[in-house]
């Protein structure tokens, strides 16, 4: 993941929900994964306001980490509290196969950040302090912290983005995650330009996502997280699928565009499977 997030050249991350996501993601060619708050609540059927627990998240991401072999960012919301739930939830992400984890600068519980108005902003000194706790209870190289700064996203400037950016770098974090709601990258590249990589910057072009990739490669911006595209589209799909069988009376004609037996076969390596049942269960079982 640390490799992923450099600024060299510009990465992606694909969002993951559950299992199945993930080998699909992984099978498309993204090498890294974006462990959803939102998606993973959605698919759980909860809303993005810390409904879910972070056990639960754990639960997911330890599933989602068994079914791949690329590393996966979660996306561990204000981190579920104070200090102590914060750097819980890390030392159990990390023990579950994430390689590194996102935490925004926000109280909680959480909104969603494209909810409403109301999202008041973490003191800065006390996520600073979330941030230190999560690097000592998870040290070394090998689990990233990536600090999300919400300025924008509560309406402050630039002055705020950056005075939160500089004081979350000092504490420890090894990347920014700077999101905005707009619909045009403006202020993020502003913020770029701003921040001239003192470390590397992550963002989400959910709303803005009209602007060319291109644009961030020129702004020295490492990671781009495609924040909830899968499970946006299986909830298309699952939609148009039920709405095709009830007033087809049948199965018929969505056949032919939906996902074979065989894919899925294919997919989760029944083949395997297979082999493996010639090389080590008895000829005469199941017979």
């Amino acid at each position: 993941m640390r490799s992923l997030i450099q600024p060299r050249s510009l990465n992606f991350l694909m969002e993951a929900h559950d299992a199945l996501s993930a080998a699909i993601a992984e099978r498309a060619g993204f090498k890294g994964l974006w462990a959803s708050g939102l998606s993973i609540a959605t698919a759980l059927g909860y809303r993005d306001a810390n409904e879910a627990s972070w056990t639960q998240l754990t639960d997911v991401v330890e599933r989602i980490a068994d079914a791949i072999a690329i590393p996966i960012l979660v996306d561990g919301d204000s981190g579920f509290g104070n200090f102590n739930n914060a750097r819980l939830a890390a030392k159990k992400l990390r023990d579950s196969g994430a390689a590194g984890m996102c935490i925004e600068d926000k109280g909680f519980p959480k909104m969603n950040s494209f909810v409403g108005d109301r999202h008041p902003l973490a003191d800065i000194e006390e996520f600073c302090g979330r941030i230190k706790a999560i690097k000592d209870a998870v040290p070394g190289r090998g689990f990233v912290l990536v600090a999300r700064i919400e300025a924008l996203i509560a309406g402050h400037g630039q002055e705020e983005a950056l005075k939160r950016a500089h004081a979350y770098a000092d504490a420890g974090a090894d990347a920014i995650l700077i999101h905005s709601r707009k619909s045009d990258a403006d202020e993020i590249l502003t913020f770029a330009r701003n921040w001239q990589n003192r470390l590397p910057v992550v963002i989400v072009p959910t709303k803005y996502y009209k602007t060319p990739v291109a644009a961030y490669r020129a702004s020295g911006i490492s990671t781009v997280i495609w924040a909830n595209h899968n499970m946006r589209a299986a909830v298309a799909g699952m939609t148009e699928v039920c709405r095709r069988i009830l007033s087809e009376d049948g199965i018929a004609g969505i056949e032919p565009e939906i996902a074979s037996l065989e894919e899925i076969f294919d997919l989760l390596r029944y083949d395997e499977l297979a082999a493996a049942e010639e090389r080590y269960l008895p000829k005469h079982i199941g017979a």
